[in-house]
């Protein structure tokens, strides 16, 4: 069997695998908090979890992978949005608002995280249904005198968990002297955090031995991590920024309530995501979301290369020049695979990603292969890293190339004809011949030096929803999600 490396964020290590059960082989990854589309950041741990995911399903089997990962939908930010849109004009009270708000944000989550090609894990819960777990546990963690009650809010006591501070390298004293937020009064430590608090009338609320509120955040991966994976499992993973105080939070939790089970044995965390070289952010005018990304018209599938050409414990860095190049990279594969039977991954490709999922060192074989024009093995060690499958070829068949007179339109594959996420569904029809014709007409225009028209062909494929690009080696074209088949067999 093939020996995976991980490195362990709590010992600081990378140490061997080896799974409480071969035949369960269990992890949990923390979701999206759900008022919002996910930007770029949220979607490195989906990228970087999703290859963990399917190496534990290729070397465990996939019936031997249980994955976990949740979705927050009852959060101050999630009211703080529904208030926003109540004050906006939304005439229905706030608990209806926010149902809506998170149903619709986790329909956003799905599509964009679908084109990026992650595959859906094993168990989604949401946390409000889980809030019996949660209570039970904040009563039990009363009992043994980890957490007490104070002004209607329950909170956890750091000092009674000694190894507070292990997962993030910090003592309690360094984080106190370190802090710079005001205190609650009520607080026997200023360290200590919430498990329940109380909610307004108006707000999503729960009764409970302390009375009507809703847990804290750090309560509600525990409870639906310990419910679905036990109160022992193998991998918990995350972004960088939630190692403190989320992840910290979590095994405090877990390790008083029940001691001597460990929570979980290995964790494992992303570094953050830079654009074109700076931190992303609102204020600098660089701040993306998956569809942001998606409606300017990169596929899914380049996005994630661009991803897993970076290592996940360093930072990734967004840039359209590295996208251009992997969609040109992408779009030779994919022709070099059309036609080719899928063989077995490459041992050296598996083992990179074993070792700590070295995705650049992955990627870095793959072009060797692609270099001695090795279609099968090409194909099946991109298969590991979610790339080049079928159900992410919808963008690379649209991909023509004109020479001279005539245009070369490869024929889409069964698995590509329904497209989802950012493009529309072409079931009902094929556009691509008649898409070729009209390029094969844009390029002869050109070569009578009849630009007008040249243009005018560019501008009404445009206008129906076709996105021509003109590339040293001929046109490429894609469909926007706003494509149109009736207006398209329309034009002249």
């Amino acid at each position: 069997m093939v020996t995976i490396r991980l490195t362990n964020s709590l010992t600081r290590r990378k140490e061997v695998f080896d799974p409480l059960d071969p035949s369960n082989v269990r992890m949990y990854v923390c979701g999206p908090t759900v008022y919002d589309r996910a930007h770029l950041g949220n979607a490195r741990p989906v990228v970087v979890f999703d290859v963990l995911y399917r190496l534990l399903r290729h070397v465990y089997g996939a019936d031997h992978v249980t994955y976990v990962r949740n979705f927050t939908d009852v959060d101050d930010k999630i009211n703080a949005r529904a208030r926003e849109m109540q004050a906006a004009g939304d005439s229905r009270d706030l608990n209806a608002i926010i149902r809506r708000l998170t149903d619709e944000t986790i329909g956003w989550y799905h599509a964009d995280m679908d084109a990026l090609g992650a595959l859906r894990p094993t168990h989604e819960p949401r946390a409000t249904e889980y809030i019996g777990q949660m209570v039970a546990m904040i009563a039990a963690l009363i009992a043994k005198g980890c957490a007490y009650e104070a002004e209607g809010h329950v909170l956890f006591d750091v000092r009674a968990y000694p190894d507070y501070g292990r997962l993030s390298g910090r003592s309690v004293d360094d984080m106190i002297a370190g802090a710079r937020v005001e205190v609650a009064p009520y607080k026997r430590d200023p360290m200590d955090f919430v498990l329940w608090k109380p909610s307004a009338v108006d707000e999503p609320g729960w009764d409970s031995p302390w009375g009507r509120g809703r847990p804290g955040w750090h309560t509600e991966c525990v409870a639906m991590a310990q419910e679905l994976l036990g109160e022992s499992f193998d991998i918990h993973g995350g972004g960088l920024d939630l190692q403190f105080p989320h992840h910290e939070n979590e095994i405090a939790q877990s390790c008083c309530a029940h001691p001597g089970t460990g929570f979980a044995r290995v964790w494992m965390h992303n570094e953050m995501v830079q654009v074109e070289g700076k931190k992303m952010s609102k204020s600098l005018g660089n701040f993306f979301t998956v569809r942001d990304l998606l409606d300017q018209g990169w596929p899914g599938e380049v996005i994630r290369f661009v991803m897993l050409q970076s290592h996940y414990r360093k930072p990734m860095d967004w840039t359209e020049e590295k996208a251009e190049e992997a969609r040109s990279e992408l779009t030779r594969w994919r022709r070099m695979i059309d036609g080719v039977g899928e063989g077995a991954p490459d041992d050296a490709i598996l083992a990179a990603i074993a070792d700590d999922l070295n995705t650049p060192d992955a990627i870095t074989m793959l072009r060797r292969l692609a270099k001695k024009n090795d279609a099968a093995g090409l194909w099946a060690g991109a298969s590991l890293l979610g790339l080049l499958t079928p159900e992410m070829s919808e963008w690379a068949w649209r991909a023509v190339k004109g020479r001279g007179a005539t245009v070369e339109v490869p024929a889409a594959p069964a698995a590509a004809v329904v497209v989802t996420g950012h493009a529309p569904s072409i079931e009902a029809r094929n556009p691509q011949k008649r898409i070729g014709e009209l390029i094969s007409r844009r390029i002869e225009a050109k070569k009578q030096r009849d630009f007008q028209l040249a243009d005018k062909i560019r501008n009404d494929l445009q206008n129906v929803g076709v996105i021509l690009r003109d590339t040293p080696e001929g046109v490429e074209w894609e469909l926007s999600p706003g494509f149109d088949p009736d207006r398209l067999e329309a034009l002249e």
